[in-house]
């Protein structure tokens, strides 16, 4: 469609889209971008001509860049000064669906923050290359300032090779409107040709006619108005440094279009100010449902599933453990906060974020080199842990505790999520020490701790009550103290272990317990006082729950709470799979294997007064690996739906070690599976089956509860539909439904098998990378130990409301428990920063804002209506502030009347940070 003025503008981009690591090891492209920008910076200064370059929306480039040229820092500042080079807004091109929500915001502050030295960003909302976009950014984008986004895939399929195709589109034109669940719009630009569809442009006039008679026609059918966007660049695209001639002959060659080296800013306002139609809406996530499912690339959700598991446990620790606990040591006891060390962790382990590195689709080595960076953020933010843990400790009032005498040894265990929380603790505590600065000799001192006596001990809580634990002697122990005003200081040590359950923890608080000489066998009664969870021949109880456990190691689960009963539950399913890394595609005609009858071996692992656990052992066997047609369908990189191997007949063992557990106060089961993988080319997944009738499900997303259909789309042919979760994935009705809460299992499906059967994707083994060429990938096979943990949560119809979704969020984050000393402190013994309360409103983070140094908070709201958070600060403040996701200052929050809670009214879906002034000492 032309535009009002009936002239077209081709508006020409110069960009490369740079994979830090893919189908090469970082370094190799690592080499190749240094080059790139080498000519890139050249080309600029010499020819004024090409006027402004990309660069494809990420900063790590410029660290990059400078890593290994930091001579060449001035002339890039001036560039990026000038406007010729655009930097900005993420700091990396993430893959929004397998990164947290936090971690998707803390890749934009962290891309803001570093584009403010150069005192210049692009506004621009770009997802170029994510494998599906979340509901959630145009949100996100409206709250940084951003009113459009740029993206490649979910609306519009492209082929094979980034081809152009013609099948039936969501949105009529390449520009569209894209709305957010809580209605938040944006302008969407899809790269319907893709981001290379100006690419490499002729300057001969005889190839240049040929080129542009085509690229025009393509863009012209896509487009709203007459203003056309070509993308000059590709995947670690070099500088096509003769540009500005290529764009004069195209002046040449067709003098009713104006060609202009352009820049997103000017193609964006030339877009807006010529629209003169109306755009159609595209609302939600954006997963290329209306396809023939064979492209959605979903399936990196279960590629390599050890970096998801890695992945989950890093950004966990940093945003549920680490930050909570050092904003909470900041507010209360003044201890700095450290802005830098959480920049560097969370750098290192965004290093990993890239789609092509989270997703599990690269060459061996890129993955080989994932594991050491998220080694690296951990080893950080481990650090953060202790010392703010250390902090807080240390500043708690355990003076109560004295009462019980010599021997007393006070801990604090903190719950650094937004609920608050019952469940099992386990915190290793030295009963005795003798540092090695004592002057004792060595032999002495291992004696002296050998010998100690540690039995006759009992738990005792903040109010003196006792509790029922169990405590494991782990003898001898070396350890060292590492102070900030001395050498080190090494130690032997008595060390014991305490296992016991932890009740009414206040949210994003602490509670503090002793470990006490029990001369009275206090402890011994309070064993047989409590009564065993196992309440007959495989069958676990408690208030809420009953789990029977069948032959074949299945588990029938009734919620007390409302009689329901869900049955078949955690059988393992094996299939064989054909695909790779990017998907999955099982061997025409195979009938998937189950666990479905097969006789267990049952036995009882743990039966205290807090905890019973049963071990189900399942003696398997699946075949070994694909065919040997399999082989020759790689190597001529057969496309993998029209692939026809199938599976050998030689089989291997399978040996699934299930533990399944249920605690005193536990409202879920948990599962802890391990088993080591010796098959090639399948998948295995644990089914369970809802019998819920319902046309929908729900799964945790990037800072929403997406509401997805269970069948897919007309044009769908892939016989899988696997979709991404975070936290959870869950089927409803109305008074009744079953949450599988994971650790970092990403992958589910909700089967077409007439039970709406929750499958969970434990493993995928594929050996190969795929996509465009032929990448052998062994290591993708993942061989070897694995472990998963899952929990099942049945609920009464609405997970938001009755605390299943709360409870899912809960089973991610790690208790931390640090001992301590008797004496007075300024915190109470059970205590919160905080109290907040909102139905169907996730706490997502609490952090201290680092350009303003106040406390901030972020909630979202999980429904599609609107609810009401209210929050109690417990400590002094100044003021209270509605705050964005870059954590800004906004209007004023506080209430009028300084005695009653903050009240915010928040809409559907809406996500909210608030601002805290002054409550940092």
């Amino acid at each position: 469609m032309a535009d009002k003025t009936n002239r077209r503008t081709a508006h020409i981009i110069s960009h490369t889209h740079w994979d830090r690591e893919w189908y090469l090891p970082y370094e190799k492209h690592h080499v190749r971008l240094i080059e790139l920008m080498d000519t890139l910076m050249d080309t600029l200064e010499r020819e004024p001509e090409y006027r402004s370059f990309f660069l494809d929306g990420q900063t790590i480039i410029l660290e990059d860049y400078l890593q290994v040229r930091p001579d060449r820092r001035e002339r890039l500042e001036k560039l990026i000064r000038e406007g010729r080079i655009h930097i900005g807004p993420w700091y990396i091109l993430q893959d929004a669906f397998l990164t947290s929500g936090e971690a998707n915001l803390r890749n934009l502050q962290i891309g803001h923050k570093d584009a403010e030295h150069y005192g210049t960003i692009s506004q621009v909302g770009y997802f170029p290359d994510t494998f599906g976009n979340i509901g959630q950014a145009p949100q996100i984008m409206q709250q940084a300032g951003i009113s459009n986004a740029i993206f490649g895939r979910g609306v519009k399929p492209t082929g094979f090779n980034n081809t152009v195709t013609d099948s039936a589109y969501e949105s009529s034109f390449s520009e569209l409107i894209w709305e957010g669940p809580d209605g938040s719009r944006v302008l969407g630009i899809l790269f319907a040709n893709w981001y290379s569809n100006g690419n490499e442009v002729p300057t001969d006039p005889d190839e240049a006619r040929a080129y542009w008679e085509r690229k025009l026609s393509d863009a012209g059918k896509y487009a709203s108005t007459g203003q056309l966007l070509f993308m000059n660049g590709c995947d670690h695209q070099p500088i096509q440094t003769d540009l500005p001639e290529a764009i004069r002959e195209a002046r040449k060659l067709y003098p009713d279009t104006d060609f202009v080296h352009s820049n997103f800013a000017n193609y964006l306002k030339s877009v807006e100010d010529s629209l003169d139609t109306d755009l159609s809406v595209v609302k939600g996530e954006l997963r290329s449902q209306h396809t023939d499912g064979w492209s959605t690339l979903v399936n990196t959700a279960s590629a390599r599933v050890y970096l998801k598991q890695m992945n989950q446990r890093g950004q966990t620790l940093l945003e549920k453990v680490a930050e909570p606990l050092a904003a909470y040591a900041a507010v209360t006891t003044g201890t700095d906060y450290p802005h830098h060390l959480f920049t560097y962790a969370w750098k290192t382990l965004m290093q990993n974020h890239p789609h092509d590195s989270i997703c599990g689709c690269s060459v061996d080595e890129v993955h080989r080199e994932m594991v050491t960076r998220f080694d690296k953020s951990r080893h950080v933010a481990e650090t953060i842990v202790d010392a703010s843990a250390r902090a807080l400790a240390d500043a708690v009032d355990t003076s109560d505790f004295s009462r019980f005498g010599a021997g007393t040894v006070p801990f604090v265990v903190f719950n650094t999520t937004g609920w608050e929380r019952d469940g099992t603790v386990e915190v290793e505590l030295d009963l005795a020490r003798i540092y090695f600065r004592e002057g004792v000799a060595m032999n002495e001192m291992i004696s002296r701790m050998r010998e100690l006596d540690v039995s006759g001990r009992a738990l005792v809580d903040a109010e003196g009550d006792f509790i029922p634990h169990t405590m494991e002697d782990l003898g001898l122990q070396f350890g060292y103290d590492l102070p900030n005003d001395k050498f080190r200081q090494p130690y032997w040590a008595r060390r014991v272990k305490l296992t016991f359950e932890a009740t009414r923890v206040p949210a994003l608080g602490l509670k503090a317990y002793a470990s006490i000489s029990d001369a009275e066998g206090t402890i011994a009664r309070l064993q047989e006082q409590g009564a065993s969870l196992i309440a007959g021949d495989r069958v676990l109880e408690n208030e809420h729950l009953r789990v029977d456990i069948a032959d074949d190691g299945s588990l029938t689960v009734t919620n007390k709470a409302d009689g329901s009963v869900y049955r078949d539950l955690l059988v393992y399913e094996d299939t064989g799979d054909i695909g790779n890394e990017y998907m999955y595609k099982q061997p025409d005609g195979e009938e998937p294997l189950t666990t479905k009858g097969l006789e267990a071996e049952i036995s009882v692992l743990e039966d205290t007064a807090y905890r019973v656990a049963i071990e189900i052992v399942h003696y398997w066997a699946v075949p070994a690996s694909a065919d040997e047609l399999f082989e020759i369908e790689k190597q001529e990189a057969v496309y993998y739906p029209h692939r026809k191997a199938q599976r050998v007949e030689h089989t291997v063992p399978l040996t699934i070690r299930t533990v399944v557990s249920l605690e005193r106060g536990g409202k879920g089961v948990g599962v802890r599976a391990a088993f080591d993988n010796q098959a090639k080319d399948h998948r295995v997944r644990a089914l369970f089956p809802t019998d819920l009738a319902t046309a929908v499900h729900r799964a945790d997303a990037v800072l929403e509860v997406a509401v997805r259909d269970n069948e897919p789309s007309a044009e769908w042919e892939n016989p899988s539909n696997a979709q991404h979760q975070q936290a959870f994935a869950d089927v409803s009705e109305d008074a009744r439904g079953l949450t599988i809460a994971n650790k970092g299992l990403n992958e589910y499906e909700v089967l077409r098998d007439g039970r709406n059967t929750i499958a969970v994707t434990l493993l995928r083994s594929v050996s190969e990378l795929g996509d465009w060429g032929v990448f052998p990938t062994p290591e993708a096979q993942c061989l070897g130990e694995h472990t998963v943990e899952l929990m099942i949560i049945p609920h009464q119809g609405d997970g938001a409301a009755s605390g299943a979704f709360a409870l899912a969020y809960q089973f991610q984050v790690p208790w931390t428990a640090v001992q301590t000393e008797i004496r007075e402190g300024a915190i109470a013994a059970v205590h919160a920063p905080l109290y907040w309360e909102g139905e169907g409103i996730a706490f997502s983070s609490m952090k201290i804002g680092e350009d303003s140094g106040d406390l901030m908070l972020r909630w979202y709201n999980m429904q599609p209506e609107s609810g009401e958070l209210r929050v109690f600060p417990t400590d002094d403040y100044g003021r209270l502030y509605k705050s964005d996701v870059l954590e800004r200052q906004g209007e004023d929050a506080t209430p009028s009347d300084r005695e009653q809670p903050l009240a915010a009214r928040l809409g559907k879906c809406e996500i909210y940070t608030l601002g805290v002034a002054g409550a940092s000492k």
